[in-house]
This record gives C-alpha cells, sequence and structure tokens, in this order.
C-alpha cells in the first residue's frame, strides 16, 4: 500500500474517479473509503433522511472482497470499490426492496435486478437503498411511507422527486454516486435541485429488469453522480443490452465517457426550446440558464432558436399516459402472492382482502393515479383520452426529430424553479405536477436527456439545473456538453459547485470532527 494518507474529508469529497484510482493504487483500501461513507451517513442521515435501508455489513464484505482481489494482482474496472447508492426500486437479493410503500415495506426480494448485477460485476459497494416517492409518484419524496428525504442545501427544502433520496445522498456526501429511475424527470429534477449530475439514458440503453415498474413505456434507469465524469463511468457500467428486458436496446453503448474527455463543443449546433421559459420560470433559473447557453457559445458552440410547439401539450398527455400504465402495473399488488394483507382472518372474502389490503396500502397519491389510469382505460373513455394521449405522444416525436434536423442537442431549464418548501406544494398536486414540466418530452419521445449544474440563482442561493437533450443513442452528445459546461463554470466558480453550499461544508466538518 502506498504510504500516502487520506484523511476522511478527502475520501469524502473525492469523486468517484478519484476514489477508484486511489483504491486501484492501494493509497485507500476499498474498506476504508466505505467505513467512511457508512460513518457519514450515520452522521447526517438522520438529518437528511436519504436511506430506507443501509446494508453496512454486507458492503464492507464487499469492500473486503476488492481489496483482495486488487491485492493479488488482479485489474478491475475504474470504479472497482467504489461506494455506491441504489434507488429503492432495484432489486437486491436479501434487502428489503420496498419502492418507499408500505404495500412492500417488508418484502425481501429472492432475486436482483440486471443493474445491481451489474454493479457488483463491476466491483461497486452497495451500501443500501435511497428514498422515494411511493412506486415514483411524486415530486419531492413526500409520498413515501417512511417520510421525506431533505435538501442537504437547505433542510426545509424537497431534494426533488421521485428519486430526491439518491440526490441527497450525493449532496450530503453520503455516497459519491448514486442509481436512479426516470418516468417523467425522476433523475434530472431531483438532480437540478441538489446540484449534482443525472442522466436518463435513451428508453432502452439501461435494462429495467428487476426495477419495480411505475409505467413500462417511460421508465428508464440511469446515473446519478456529483460530476460528469463520474456519472459517463457509471453509464458504461450500467448500459447494454440485456435479454431479460424485451424493450433493451440490442446496440453498443454509446461512448460517453470519450466523450467527457473530448469536453468540446465548437462547432456543435445547440438549439434554445423556446417553450421553455417565460411564465412560470424562477427569474433565477432563467438567469443561470441564459448565462450557460453563452459560455457555450463563447466556446464555439452555435445557438439556434427552436420551436417545439407540442411540448406544452406533454404534461397534459403523460399525465394520461402515465396513470394508465400505472393503473396496469399496480393491478398485481392483490395481497394474495406477496406484498401486505389486511383482514386476512377468516371473516373476509378475497375481494374484500384484496380491497382492505390496497386500501391501507397505497397512500392518496398512488391511488389517484391509478383512479385516472383506471377511468382512461375504461370502455367508451379509451380512444378519448388514452387514444388521443399516445397521437400527442406521436406529435412529440416528431418535433423532436424536426428540432434534431437542425440541432445537435436541445437545451433547457431542467425546472421551473429552485427547490420548493417541503409541504408548499402538498395539497396542489397540479403545482407539483408541474415540476417536470420541461423534463417530460424526454420520457414521451424516448430520447436521451440529462441535467448539470447551472450555479446558483442569486434570490435563493439554491442550485439551477441546465437539461441538455439528444437523439436516441445519442447519448454521448449528452457528455460532451456537460463536460464542457462543468469545465467552463468551475473556472468561473473557482472551484464544483456543491463546495458553494455552507450546510454541506457542516456536514463534512461535522465527520471531521467526529473522527
Amino acid at each position: 500500500m502506498s504510504e500516502q494518507r487520506i484523511d476522511t474529508t478527502q475520501i469524502l469529497g473525492a469523486t468517484a474517479a478519484q476514489l477508484g484510482e486511489w483504491i486501484a493504487a492501494q493509497t485507500v483500501t476499498s474498506e476504508e473509503v466505505t467505513r467512511t461513507f457508512l460513518a457519514q451517513i450515520e452522521a447526517v442521515d438522520a438529518d437528511v433522511k436519504a436511506f430506507v435501508s443501509v446494508d453496512a455489513e454486507r458492503a464492507l464484505e464487499l469492500a473486503r472482497r476488492v481489496d483482495e482481489r486488487i491485492a493479488s494482482g488482479e485489474e478491475l474496472g475504474p470504479l472497482a470499490g467504489v461506494p455506491i447508492a441504489v434507488k429503492d426500486l432495484l432489486c437486491y437479493e436479501g434487502l428489503r426492496t420496498t419502492a418507499s410503500s408500505r404495500m412492500l415495506e417488508n418484502w425481501i426480494p429472492p432475486y436482483s435486478s440486471t443493474i445491481v448485477h451489474r454493479l457488483l460485476d463491476a466491483g461497486l459497494v452497495i451500501l443500501g437503498k435511497t428514498n422515494l416517492d411511493e412506486f415514483a409518484m411524486g415530486s419531492s419524496t413526500e409520498t413515501s411511507w417512511f417520510g421525506a428525504s431533505h435538501n442537504p442545501w437547505d433542510l426545509t427544502r424537497t431534494p426533488g422527486g421521485s428519486g430526491g433520496g439518491s440526490s441527497a445522498a450525493l449532496a450530503a456526501f453520503e455516497a459519491p454516486l448514486a442509481i436512479g429511475t426516470d418516468t417523467g424527470g425522476s433523475i434530472r429534477q431531483p438532480a437540478s435541485v441538489t446540484g449534482t449530475v443525472g442522466v436518463k439514458p435513451t428508453y432502452g440503453g439501461a435494462s429495467r429488469f428487476g426495477i419495480i415498474a411505475m409505467a413500462s413505456s417511460l421508465d428508464q434507469p440511469g446515473p446519478c453522480a456529483r460530476t460528469v465524469l463520474d456519472a459517463a463511468l457509471l453509464h458504461e457500467v450500467i448500459a447494454g443490452h440485456d435479454p431479460l428486458d424485451s424493450t433493451s436496446i440490442d446496440a453498443p453503448v454509446p461512448a460517453v465517457v470519450d466523450a467527457v474527455r473530448t469536453a468540446d463543443v465548437k462547432g456543435m449546433r445547440i438549439g434554445v426550446v423556446k417553450e421553455f421559459g417565460g411564465e412560470g420560470y424562477a427569474p433565477g433559473v432563467e438567469q443561470r440558464f441564459t448565462e450557460a447557453v453563452e459560455l457555450l457559445r463563447q466556446a464555439g458552440a452555435e445557438i439556434i432558436e427552436v420551436s417545439c410547439p407540442h411540448f406544452d401539450y406533454a404534461l397534459p398527455a403523460y399525465y394520461l399516459v402515465m396513470p394508465s400504465e400505472v393503473s396496469s402495473n399496480l393491478a398485481r399488488y392483490d395481497a394474495m402472492r406477496y406484498g401486505l394483507r389486511v383482514g386476512d382472518d377468516g371473516q373476509h372474502s378475497t375481494e374484500q382482502v384484496m380491497r382492505l389490503s390496497r386500501g391501507e396500502g397505497f397512500g392518496d397519491e398512488v391511488k389517484r393515479r391509478i383512479i385516472i389510469g383506471t377511468h382512461a382505460l375504461s370502455s367508451g373513455y379509451y380512444d378519448a383520452y388514452y387514444g388521443s394521449a399516445q397521437k400527442v405522444r406521436t406529435l412529440i416525436q416528431r418535433d423532436f426529430d424536426a428540432a434534431f434536423e437542425q440541432c445537435d442537442v436541445l437545451v433547457s431549464p431542467s425546472t421551473p424553479t429552485t427547490a420548493f418548501r417541503l409541504g408548499e406544494h402538498q395539497d396542489d398536486p397540479i403545482a407539483m405536477y408541474k415540476a417536470d414540466l420541461c423534463t417530460i418530452p424526454s420520457n414521451m419521445a424516448g430520447n436521451a436527456s440529462a441535467s448539470f449544474p447551472a450555479g446558483l440563482a442569486p434570490e435563493d442561493g439554491l442550485p439551477v439545473g441546465f437539461q441538455v437533450m439528444a437523439p436516441p443513442m445519442a447519448d454521448d452528445r449528452l457528455y460532451r456538453v456537460g463536460a464542457a459546461l462543468e469545465a467552463l463554470l468551475t473556472e468561473k466558480w473557482g472551484g464544483p459547485l456543491l463546495e458553494q453550499a455552507p450546510a454541506l461544508e457542516n456536514t463534512l466538518t461535522r465527520k471531521a470532527e467526529q473522527a
């Protein structure tokens, strides 16, 4: 082992790429790194509430195995030994997988998802499962059976949703990497409001096998990280064809790591979506977005204004397509095979047990979406609602096709506002739904998209996200733009964005003092 000493604060603040290099060089062991992040979770998660389950004993065992393999001279991948947090929708054999719902509160899967297998095969160390809105239905984690997660920039505010647990874990330095899923923005919106990086790969680019389904034609797992390179390294681990997923694309994974190392937008045609701005967008969000576009222009990109007129209909169309698929997918939770069972006392019929179990097992938002979806699919309404929404979906795809004939990528704010206060939209579902206004079109069309940090809004000092959208299987373009923007902004800020958060500095200081 190298004689260089790496202290606790260095480990917590390091990128995943740096940690992988240190572990490979035996400057620090994976076990030491894993213990450091487990201690950080213990120190701050009572406030942040990012994790639903922590699998400490197994994580340390995985770390020791990586250290043994490295000591024996085996060459491993760039993320071997690096800890990671996983959204609690992905099955991990032996660890409860709840979807943050009472319905699955104590369910332990007998198998692991394809992505979990790929993480383990690459030598990553799974720390535990992160919180989310129940069955991924929400934009704030407030629908979670376990309670809301908190944004480390301001603990009174949301870390986004549905994947707010993963984004909060990154922003609070509880993990250097995380896995999320994105149905209407559940990776990108949390990344935006926590100052982290979140990528939704092309639909079918990463396997959905073993992931609890919300809306099967929209769901897509992807990487979450603190830097663009870290996200790209994780993307290459989890992406690729999977015969167990019928929607998986049988094609080479785009060269996303190479794109990050290029980090050059000279000559790229970047389209600014005309429809994503104006009324409803916070001034600070628009200001930081405009500044980021100008930086890309100065770096040699050609900036073009693009109109995508049917994007205005994406939100209402999504809230017909998605609930319809929710209604179908959640029908499996019938209390007969697994999950919560209520009223099974010999006094109730099978139908009554189903009704009681679903009534107590699902929260209000899940019930709302099941009811909407069931109505939209019902006889006499199918064509008027679900059928019409699918036609709008086609028009959105055509808008993208037309735009990508003019541009290499499209850009917009990731979400119209910075992080809102917990409880602020709890009684106003429509206001909550609008948090995904900019992200939904990419889910409806199935193309690749990502959110990258764009700075802090002047009015509240909270992070703003910059969304980049690319054609299907052109995921590398996201990383090329994201890496260039990251380099430009880091030079402007004098360091990474997360270093500017006093609350985060306090979590690091607290951990260092305890150590």
